[in-house]
Parts: C-alpha cells; structure tokens; sequence
C-alpha cells in the first residue's frame, strides 16, 4: 500500500505473462508515449482484460503526467529525515483528529479489529497516515498516472503490472474507470492500496458485494486489518519503543548483533532480532533508565536519527505497508499516542 500522503508502494512477484513482452523503455530505449501505450494495450489483452476495458482506459489521446515524474522523485519518506518527518506529521492537531476518530468510529472499529487482531489505534494510525483521515484518497486518474510511471522507466515492470491489476478492477465492476482516483504514484482510496494490494488485500466488511476502499468505512478499515495480517501482524504484541543507548555504545552494539541481510532497504537497516535479555546485558535500557521487560519474544535495534528503537515483528508488518523507517514510525508512534 504510498501515501503516499505516505507511499505505499509493496513490490510483488511478478507474473510471467508479463515478462514475454517487456516494454521499451525498460531496455534504454523510451518510445513516445503514444507508443508505449500501444504496447501497454497488447499487454493488457495478453493479461486477460476485456478489449471494451482497454478501449477506455487506453484511448487515443492519453498524455503522460509530469507532476507524477517530479512526485516520485521527491517523496517526503526520502527526502526529509526522520525526525523532520514525524515532526511535520505528528501535530498536536493530527494526534488529536486520530483521538476524534477513534472513538467517533469505535463500534466498527471494534467489529473488524475482533475480526482481524488489529488495534483500532493501529488501524486509525494508518488510515490518518494514507488519507488523512479519508480527507485524501487522490485526484489523479489511476490508469494515467501508471502509465505515466510506466514509461518514464525507473520502474517500469513494477507499473506496468500495477496498471493491468487497475484494469482488471475495472473489468470485474469494483469501481467504475472515471471514478478510480488516486495519488501520484496510482494508490487508490482512503486505504491507499495500490492495485495490486487492492486486488490481493481489500475486503467487502459491509456485506454490499463492493470492496470500496473509497467511501466505505468498514470496507476502509477492515482492508487496512488484512493486509497488516497478512504481513504478520501479531495480536500479542506491540510494535516497538524507544530506548536509551549511550551514543558512545551505538555503533558497537550494531557491530556486534549485526544487520539482516536480506529485505527492503528500511529492513536491512536493522540489527538481526534478538532476545530482550541479550540487549539488556548490552546495556540496553528504557528511556527511563529502567531495565527491558522480562519477555521472550525477541527484537532489532532500529538507529533513526538521535533516537534508538528496539522493535519487534509487527514493526516489519509496518514496513510492508510502506518500507521506509520514517514512515513506520510515525505509525508506531501515533498508534500509541492515540492510546
């Protein structure tokens, strides 16, 4: 799921019908747009998606959208540090707003977190984060905003599959091709799922036969519940806190747990997860001064910025929804405020 508003951009295996016929653009060589296109409507009908589908949604005449270029480029995850960000996000009045929703929406809340194992805070953390609070869910056409991305060629197989599921959402009626909106880099609704997400996560909680991840509020809540389940979230467990680690000792300490080798960029800038009690006979303490809780379950050192974190499994269900640290953090933290 990028909001991105936070960017929610997960990458998926991709299909193999996909890779038999590999835009341009992902060889060096950029078509023109009108081109490209062409070539995205014989991937389309190669997929599966019906012909009156790609008519519409690839017409003649589709242009392709600068802003989302510069966008992408410059996302705030990035681009501001840590601590800049959760400053900017986490206002007095967004924390606040979060409370509000709580507790205006706490019967449903409380329905699909039973349903899911998700903290309500942890569901209204995500759902402020991707859409401010259902404010934001985008106003750029999916299908061209994709396929914007697509030919620009940073990621063009990752767009190109992203831009044949949104068409296959078309084709199966989920919403209709003029009122699928999203953000810059095509995430969709006020959970901010990309298509692909969408199609593997969102859920029909209101009994309508529509996964409306738009104006449904249950449906809203209850896909942001399955897809942190799905990426292990754990109802036993929180997702991290912050530490107190002398400044001099955080390096050594980073050296000697060592870091994951494998994940996303965010996920390899973690220590490999170990007991509590190893970090507290390193030295590890809570930022009282307090020893760590006595609990089995074992967790990674997160350096970010002057702040030490120690962070548990459902702080990687976190990164899978959007895998940058400032992002994830933010989340923790907001969830936890709220409470």
């Amino acid at each position: 799921m990028l909001p991105f508003v936070g960017a929610l951009v997960s990458i998926l295996t991709l299909g193999a019908a996909l890779s038999a016929q590999e835009p341009a653009a992902a060889e060096g060589v950029r078509p023109s747009f009108s081109d490209f296109v062409e070539q995205l409507r014989d991937q389309a009908a190669a997929r599966g998606i019906a012909p009156s589908t790609i008519d519409a949604a690839l017409a003649a005449g589709l242009e392709p959208l600068p802003v989302v270029v510069e966008r992408d480029r410059s996302q705030a995850e990035t681009v501001l540090t840590v601590e800049q960000y959760l400053r900017r996000r986490l206002t007095k009045s967004f924390v606040a707003t979060a409370r509000t929703m709580t507790e205006t929406h706490r019967r449903v809340l409380g329905q699909v977190s039973a349903r899911y194992g998700l903290p309500s805070r942890v569901i209204v953390a995500i759902w402020g984060m991707e859409s401010n609070f259902g404010r934001f869910t985008g106003v750029r056409p999916v299908v061209q905003t994709l396929a914007t991305l697509a030919w620009e060629g940073r990621r063009a197989t990752f767009f190109t599959n992203e831009l044949v599921d949104a068409l296959r959402i078309v084709d199966r009626g989920h919403i209709e091709l003029a009122a699928m909106k999203g953000s810059w880099a095509g995430a969709m609704g006020q959970a901010q799922f990309m298509p692909s997400s969408y199609l593997e996560h969102a859920q029909d909680f209101d009994g309508d036969g529509r996964r409306d991840i738009w104006s449904s509020l249950p449906d809203v809540f209850a896909s942001i519940a399955n897809y942190l389940r799905a990426y292990g979230w754990s109802a036993d467990q929180t997702w991290g806190r912050e530490v107190r680690v002398p400044a001099a000792s955080r390096d050594r300490l980073v050296a000697q747990i060592g870091l994951r080798e494998s994940g996303c960029r965010a996920e390899r800038e973690l220590t490999k997860a170990v007991p509590l009690a190893q970090w507290q006979a390193l030295g590890v303490r809570t930022t009282s001064g307090r020893a760590l809780p006595k609990v089995a379950r074992p967790a990674a050192l997160l350096r970010a910025g002057p702040r030490t974190y120690l962070v548990y499994g459902n702080y990687d269900a976190l990164l899978g929804y959007n895998c940058a640290h400032a992002y994830a953090l933010a989340v923790g933290l907001l969830a936890d405020r709220i409470q």
